[in-house]
Formats: C-alpha cells, structure tokens, sequence
C-alpha cells in the first residue's frame, strides 16, 4: 500500500513540476514576444525619423 501511494505522491510532484515549468515558459514566451514587438516597433520609429531628416 505505501508503494502506491509513494508512485502517487510522485506523479503529483511530477505533474505540479510540469504545471511550473508550463507556467514559466508561457510567461517567459509573453516575454520575449512583447520584446520582439518593442524592437520592431523601435527600428520602424527609428526608420520614420530618419526619413524627415
């Protein structure tokens, strides 16, 4: 019985790690993604300002 419910405890240890480790990489993925979009937005500014000089 306490096999069992060792592999249990496990595989919800193993499930919550899973969920933090989705969690981090769907933040991380937002993240990089909003950086990537202030770049492009950055270098088209860039590009607009040197067009009126």
């Amino acid at each position: 019985m306490k096999q069992k419910n060792t592999r249990d405890n496990s595989q919800t240890a193993q499930n919550s790690r899973d969920d933090r480790l989705k969690a981090a990489l769907k933040a991380n993925m937002a993240k990089r993604k909003a950086q990537t979009k202030a770049r492009v937005a950055g270098k088209s500014a860039e590009a607009e300002d040197k067009g009126k000089t």
